[in-house]
């Protein structure tokens, strides 16, 4: 039923240029100490969202295309996106209205000490996410998914899985760049993928709930997820993620 295209090329993409920037805002008061202690924590951050669009920007010109960067808006708490108001609840999100990737510091936290995913790397498998969410929308992935969810609103939760486990493939394309530029540490392929797994909507609802309803599932399972992840750092190409045309 659905087919989605994923070649990248000039007729599908708007011309855009420069380095996405990172914005910082905050619901409350920000001491001194704070802001000293989250520092390292926003570059680390920051680099990570500069060598993720580095790597598509690149792979959009090899393709003769035009990657336009997302920004990055680091919150404390809450904050107004475009797509309404962000809260620390909702986790890491994408809004495709304002091409921003919104964050609140203190999910990194709760990465490591509810879901037990800690390690750098798997704090950049978040951001490569987000930031494959940012592709899907200058492909026009999102748009067109959301339009099969209106028109085909009992299949809407297992759309929003497939757009899901694409944007963790496109994350392993990008973490297979970064492997190839000696970016990675022994052990983080393990981080990205514990990461990936902790997320899972099995995961989550086992903590969560009673028991696992795979019909409620958003996201993907933790092992579809890390599939997904592991199946673009291997081949390192996009091309490689289509999950709505092969079935997967």
């Amino acid at each position: 039923m659905l087919v989605l295209s994923l070649i990248f090329g000039p007729g599908i993409l708007s011309d855009g240029g420069g380095d996405g920037e990172t914005a910082f805002n905050s619901a409350g008061d920000v001491s001194p100490a704070d802001s000293a202690r989250e520092e390292p924590m926003v570059q680390f951050v920051s680099f990570v969202l500069d060598d993720v669009q580095g790597t598509w920007r690149t792979a959009f010109s090899t393709a003769g295309g035009t990657y336009r960067p997302a920004n990055l808006v680091l919150f404390r708490d809450g904050t107004q996106s475009g797509c309404g108001i962000g809260q620390s609840a909702m986790g890491p999100f994408y809004c495709p209205l304002d091409e921003k990737v919104y964050l609140d510091l203190g999910f990194f936290s709760e990465l490591d000490r509810r879901f037990g995913a800690p390690g750098d790397f798997a704090q950049a498998y978040v951001i490569a996410h987000e930031l494959g969410h940012h592709v899907q929308h200058l492909l026009g992935m999102d748009a067109r998914v959301r339009q099969f969810q209106r028109e085909s609103p009992e299949i809407a939760n297992q759309l929003s899985v497939r757009l899901e486990l694409q944007a963790d493939c496109y994350a392993g394309v990008w973490a297979h760049s970064a492997a190839e530029r000696g970016k990675l540490d022994a052990g983080d392929l393990e981080e990205g993928l514990g990461a990936a797994s902790a997320v899972g909507d099995d995961r989550i609802q086992s903590r969560t709930t009673d028991g696992v309803n795979v019909d409620s599932f958003t996201h993907g399972s933790a092992a579809q997820r890390m599939e997904w992840f592991k199946r673009g750092y291997e081949s390192g190409r996009s091309t490689s993620c289509d999950t709505f045309g092969s079935g997967g």
